[in-house]
């Protein structure tokens, strides 16, 4: 991309206000590039400062500039802001406006700013009973509208784009895929101290399977579950993430396969402490019945640990040839690979160190040079255009 300064504005609401998810992926982008691409600024539009310990996670540079609208907006006018409102407030000669959840504001084309749009997932259209009817309605009109009023389009793994094809009838060559990296945390050893205050701090076993993410039906928690219930050998279960009603379920299933005392949920756990989880946990499980691409088994592999995922969406993008993939409604296949591998301590390192090889295309350097020629691409075609 050309070394001539840009300014790239950003709609940033989830990098102020969300603290896993979509937050993360906005932060991790702008940290990257503002490190590979100081050259630029970076305007961060938010309706409100959103939670200081978010903001804080950003790099404090002169490059990143947070903007508020001009005058504080309550309510539904936030939400008319982002979605139209500051498109009005953008500075002239802006480089390009990128979308970063899959939204982008009325307006940029009128004014000439050539945009981008992320898509995460289209799981609402793929998979309709996870969703409430008003909420897939919502969702369908505003990313098929992104889409369609964007210059280009990011997917963040081969998986969406063959969904956003699929569903919207987007052209393929509009569509490139950048894939997601993890933070930085997961890449740095974890000391034996740290590993003890959070293993004392929350009571872990010593030895278990470790599974990242929200409690939900269709990250499929009950599979890891079940499957233990089928094994010869005791394991203990860790799973880290947000409760919801489908906790119960797995719960209830563990009480009555007598497997309640060697269930640990943990939904408070802070960020910084989850690298100590995955570096002490034996294997990583990730059955989730359909991703967008899969962060955790990233997480896991930069870890050094073995990871488990589930066939049927993108997790072999993001995990690797050396991961183990398992039908995602087969818990025997899955106590199966479970048993080999925890019974075999070469495979484990085997898969290990190849796992952290595999993530070696997913470093910042690699990604952030993807996006910027995404960038460079979106600019060239719109000025071509004219």
């Amino acid at each position: 991309m050309t070394d001539k300064p840009l300014e790239i504005a950003y709609e940033a609401k989830r990098i102020t206000h969300n603290a896993t998810g979509l937050g993360n992926y906005g932060r991790t982008i702008v940290e990257m590039l503002v490190r590979q691409a100081p050259q630029h600024r970076y305007l961060l539009y938010t309706p409100d400062p959103g939670r200081e310990e978010l903001r804080k996670r950003l790099p404090e540079c002169r490059q990143i500039e947070i903007r508020l609208p001009r005058t504080p907006k309550h309510g539904l006018m936030k939400a008319w802001w982002r979605s139209a409102g500051v498109c009005r407030e953008l500075p002239a000669g802006v480089s390009l406006f990128h979308g970063l959840g899959a939204e982008l504001p009325r307006g940029l084309r009128k004014r000439g700013i050539p945009s981008v749009v992320t898509i995460h997932d289209l799981i609402f259209l793929r998979f309709p009973a996870y969703y409430k009817w008003f909420d897939r309605k919502i969702y369908a009109w505003k990313y098929r509208a992104a889409c369609r009023q964007a210059d280009r389009i990011v997917a963040i793994s081969e998986a969406t784009k063959r969904d956003i094809v699929s569903f919207f009838g987007i052209a393929p060559e509009k569509i490139d895929v950048v894939y997601q990296g993890c933070d930085e945390s997961f890449k740095r050893e974890v000391t034996d101290e740290t590993k003890r205050a959070v293993r004392e701090k929350y009571a872990l076993p010593e030895r278990y399977v470790l599974s990242v993410g929200s409690i939900e039906e269709r990250k499929n928690l009950l599979l890891l579950v079940q499957a233990a219930a089928r094994m010869a050998e005791p394991i203990h279960i860790v799973a880290v993430g947000k409760r919801t009603p489908y906790t119960v379920e797995v719960e209830r299933f563990a009480a009555e396969h007598g497997l309640a005392d060697r269930l640990h949920l943990y939904h408070d756990v802070r960020f910084a402490e989850l690298p100590a989880f995955y570096r002490m946990a034996e294997v990583f499980v990730y059955p989730s019945r359909f991703e967008g691409f899969g962060i955790p088994m990233i997480e896991a592999a930069c870890c050094g640990v073995p990871a488990v995922g589930a066939v049927g969406s993108c997790l072999e993008e993001a995990g690797g040839p050396d991961a183990v993939y398992v039908d995602p409604d087969d818990p025997q296949e899955l106590a199966d690979r479970l048993t080999e591998i925890l019974a075999d301590e070469a495979l484990r390192r085997r898969m290990s160190e190849r796992g952290r090889a595999y993530v070696g295309r997913f470093e910042p350097e690699k990604l952030a040079a993807d996006m910027l020629a995404v960038y460079d691409k979106t600019i060239q075609q719109q000025k071509n255009e004219r």
